[in-house]
């Protein structure tokens, strides 16, 4: 028997699978003489218009010879995504978030992948310590693209000791594999104050450049800091002057880069001109929002969106009271908008509520890092109007829940008021706070 198989969880009907009398339970051992590793695998050895499949039943090892459309899917379901495990991160990083969670949180939020499958798959960033040069040739023969790359620092002896990893020096050795074998790439840096700022971000970003296009982006964004370092490597938040250097920084390398690539590459996240209290940049800086997952042009978007939304409105004279809770972060921002959307719709009238967040620290400023805890605790008293509005980046997708477990309807129950979810686009903002449904305004 192969010593890695896949156990068969779903056969669907009609399919190649059902007609050669496979069922759930029976497990798929190789493809061509081939074993499987996980999904990629997979999909790469069925693609053809004859196959040999080799599984085990209960009857034994059987050999199915399978003719069939060159694309045609066999219909069978393995369960998991991947069909493997999702692999660990093997480093320390002194910048790592989850090593920065208050204890007796779910076991899921304390895992730290570092799988270049979910680069792939779900836009996750790797940092690449713990890829063979077997693994970055099956990104290259795959075409596993765009792979998302934490990079922090192109110096190797700063990088090893920021990862905490012995094997984090070759960053530039496995990029340029990358970008040899043609495969597209984002990089981020995760900037700490007085470890790879400075000279250190200017180097990072001139070494980056090389690999221009197939890097198509470069984000920058600040360590989150929380209150539960005990123990860690100590690091300091950075003040509004340091992000007014950041910004300069990037900056100049944008009118550099732009003028002579016609792309700007490397971009500040909106906390660095939140923090430095400068407007965030026009929309054509931002290349088509590359990197939007890491904060890099959200509020432009928004605001771009919800300008547009609002415009293509007429107003009237409707009656509402609303409430959003939202971070610190984006307070300045949503008292703008709301204030434009009242010149539109006077009776509509808008209760923003910066929360501060208590369960990981004062310095966490993001809306998406709130509990329901801190919402409640310090929006409880307050005037909330008829309706609750809370940003959908609270929620995992499909959830309902919240970082520290609590549930949408948890709120609604000591608050005593309904919760609306608002996607994270400024059209659903608009349609929210005026309580627009489909049809009513055309």
């Amino acid at each position: 028997m192969q010593s890695k198989s896949h156990v068969i969880t779903g056969v669907e009907p009609g399919s190649i699978a059902e007609e050669m009398g496979l069922r759930p339970g029976d497990r798929l051992l190789a493809v061509n003489g081939h074993e499987i590793e996980d999904i990629f695998d997979y999909r790469y050895l069925i693609s053809d218009d004859y196959i040999e499949v080799l599984v085990q039943t209960d009857d034994g090892e059987e050999l199915l010879e399978i003719e069939k459309d060159y694309s045609e899917d066999l219909g069978l379901d393995f369960g998991e995504s991947l069909m493997d495990a999702y692999r660990h991160c093997s480093n320390k990083c002194i910048f790592c978030f989850i090593d920065q969670l208050p204890k007796g949180m779910r076991d899921t939020l304390y895992f730290k992948d570092d799988d270049s499958r979910l680069s792939f798959l779900q836009g996750n960033y790797i940092t690449m310590t713990n890829m063979s040069d077997e693994e970055l040739d099956r990104i290259i023969l795959y075409k596993l693209e765009p792979i998302n790359i934490s990079v922090h620092t192109t110096n190797p002896e700063l990088r090893q000791k920021m990862l905490s990893n012995r094997f984090a020096g070759r960053i530039l050795e496995q990029i340029r594999r990358l970008y040899d074998g043609g495969i597209i790439m984002n990089a981020q840096i995760v900037l700490c104050r007085g470890w790879n700022d400075g000279e250190e971000l200017e180097r990072t970003i001139r070494d980056l450049t090389q690999f221009m296009p197939n890097i198509e982006s470069l984000s920058v964004v600040p360590v989150g800091l929380s209150d539960h370092r005990e123990g860690l490597c100590p690091l300091e938040p950075f003040t509004a002057e340091d992000a007014g250097r950041v910004i300069d920084t990037i900056e100049r390398w944008q009118k550099s880069l732009y003028a002579q690539c016609g792309t700007h590459f490397v971009h500040a996240s909106d906390e660095w001109y939140l923090l430095a209290g400068r407007p965030v940049p026009e929309e054509a800086r931002y290349d088509g929002y590359l990197q939007l997952e890491n904060g890099v042009g959200m509020i432009r978007l928004l605001i771009t969106e919800f300008t547009q939304a609002l415009d293509a409105l007429p107003g009237d004279d409707r009656q509402r009271e609303v409430s959003i809770a939202t971070g610190m972060l984006a307070e300045s921002t949503l008292q703008a908008l709301t204030a434009k959307l009242r010149e539109k719709f006077p009776g509509v009238q808008v209760h923003i509520h910066a929360v501060e967040n208590r369960f990981f620290g004062s310095k966490i400023t993001v809306s998406g890092l709130l509990t329901g805890r801190d919402i409640i605790e310090q929006l409880s008293g307050e005037r909330l109007g008829e309706e609750l509005l809370l940003p959908a980046n609270l929620l995992r997708a499909g959830e309902t829940m919240l970082l520290d477990d609590m549930d949408i309807r948890d709120i609604e129950s000591a608050l005593q008021i309904p919760v609306r979810i608002v996607q994270s686009n400024g059209q659903d903002l608009v349609h929210c706070l005026i309580n627009r449904n489909r049809g009513d305004i055309q």
